[in-house]
């Protein structure tokens, strides 16, 4: 029988995809680790080091053979895990590559270039999804462009919009995301080799004092990483503004997440939407007959995760003292990757809900046709009076007959009669079939359909046109 005694982060075990999970692996680290090892090598190397083509070639052989027991050893020994890994890098060279290892370069040169380029791969694969979300909401939009309902303001009955529209206000939300994270992922920067303190003194003795050869070594790593921009100054470390920038783009993207996942509970509750249910699934262990919002609740139950842990990066960023202080890096361990994963569990529920969305439209239509007769009121009063009727004394009647109809539904639990006072009182002249096709809903969307059309015409298309379809939407447990 398995055994598990020791803590397991339900990140992990349940939720974020495999992707991300990846990203945040120590192999991905580790192995970024050494790459970035690598391009120093190379660039010391093409810059007139003397470091050997053998040295650099059992560099490369090791790249991704992590040993990491040996790396644990050590780090018992020596208490710092880039040392560690240093030498248990250095131990499965040959050719003498350990003794230019990590040459010139302080721990920040690994641990906070490799970070920027997690970073960038991470936002790049939130985006993806983001963009998915928005391919099954365009469908689901498209859809029900037409089918009027009952809009709510104050969660309180308002004017019909159509179940379409909806749609677009939580696509709109998602849109925004993406030009926030658009705009964060143009700002990532590598560190670049900056040193100890910012100042790349180091680098300026190994080149004795050629300050250009020292631009040049930052350039070459750069490029040979595949992120060529890099921080034009710094401390020992990159700007922790950058994770304050990113949290806050993933913290927004949780925002729009929970309040689709809100109004899909909400309707749930309403029985005019509901989330995919499985044929096998389980709402309930007691009450058999239940479908509870489960997944919905999961995107705001981890939405809120990920709303809190901005608050992490903005008091990491604010309490940098001078060019470094390490009580960041307990904090980012947790922050950074929990953010992302928990953001990446979010949007895989995200597409999985609204690719599935069932709707129910004779619900709809009933609550629809049960408030309609309130909200026709005013066309009503309209056209008694183009038909001679005297405003004031009619706005009066309709007044008394509202609130007569509202008690009947209200407080004896009856059907809205208010069309049926209103056709059988003498003073408004107007049959009841004009009456009904004055509450026809069809006649209060306004211009929801076209605004629909417009929306993923002008906005939401372009984005899409070149971005590819993902297999997103896959939740786990």
């Amino acid at each position: 029988m398995e055994r598990k005694p020791a803590y397991e982060s339900p990140l992990g075990s349940r939720y974020a995809s495999r992707e991300m999970l990846y990203l945040f692996s120590p192999d991905n680290k580790f192995i970024t680790w050494r790459k970035l090892w690598v391009a120093l090598a190379e660039a010391e190397k093409e810059l007139g080091l003397p470091i050997t083509d053998a040295q650099i070639a059992s560099l490369k052989e090791h790249v991704e053979d992590i040993d990491y027991d040996a790396a644990r050893a050590y780090e018992e020994r020596v208490r710092h895990d880039v040392m560690a890994h240093v030498r248990a890098y250095a131990d499965q060279c040959d050719a003498g590559a350990g003794s230019i290892l990590h040459l010139g370069a302080t721990s920040c040169y690994v641990t906070d270039n490799t970070d920027a380029l997690i970073l960038r791969d991470a936002l790049q694969l939130i985006r993806g999804k983001l963009l998915e979300a928005l391919r099954r909401l365009k469908a689901f939009a498209l859809q029900y462009k037409d089918l009027p309902t009952l809009g709510l303001t104050h969660l309180q009955p308002a004017q019909p919009v159509t179940v379409g529209k909806r749609a677009t206000l939580w696509m709109q939300d998602f849109l925004m995301d993406v030009e926030d994270l658009d705009h964060a992922l143009s700002t990532v920067k590598l560190l670049g080799s900056k040193g100890t303190t910012g100042t790349q003194a180091s680098f300026m003795a190994l080149f004795d004092d050629d300050g250009g050869k020292v631009l040049e070594l930052e350039k070459r790593i750069s490029e040979k990483m595949g992120l060529e921009a890099v921080y034009p100054v710094s401390g020992q470390t990159y700007p922790r503004k950058l994770d304050s920038r990113v949290l806050a783009v993933l913290s927004g993207i949780a925002q729009s997440a929970y309040k689709f996942a809100q109004d899909i509970r909400l309707l749930q509750a309403f029985h005019e939407c509901e989330e995919p249910f499985g044929s096998e699934q389980i709402g309930s262990s007691a009450m058999a007959y239940k479908r509870n919002p489960m997944r919905s609740e999961r995107i705001c139950s981890l939405s809120r995760h990920v709303m809190a842990l901005e608050a992490d990066t903005a008091m990491t960023a604010s309490t940098q003292w001078f060019e470094r202080t390490l009580d960041d890096s307990a904090n980012r361990r947790l922050s950074l990757p929990e953010a992302f994963l928990a953001t990446d569990a979010v949007l895989e529920l995200v597409c999985n809900v609204s690719g599935g969305i069932v709707v129910y439209p004779k619900i709809i239509e009933k609550n629809l046709r049960e408030n309609m007769p309130f909200m026709a009121t005013e066309n009503i009063l309209m056209e008694a009076v183009k038909a001679g009727g005297d405003r004031q004394a009619l706005h009066e009647r309709i007044r008394v007959h509202s609130q007569a109809a509202t008690k009947r539904v209200r407080v004896e639990g009856l059907d809205n009669d208010l069309l049926e006072r209103i056709a059988g009182d003498p003073a408004f002249p107007l049959d009841r079939t004009h009456l009904e096709s004055l509450t026809d809903p069809k006649r209060y969307t306004g211009r929801s359909a076209q605004q629909v059309e417009e929306f993923i015409t002008e906005r939401i298309d372009p984005l899409l046109r070149n971005a590819p379809e993902i297999k997103a939407g896959d939740v786990r447990v």
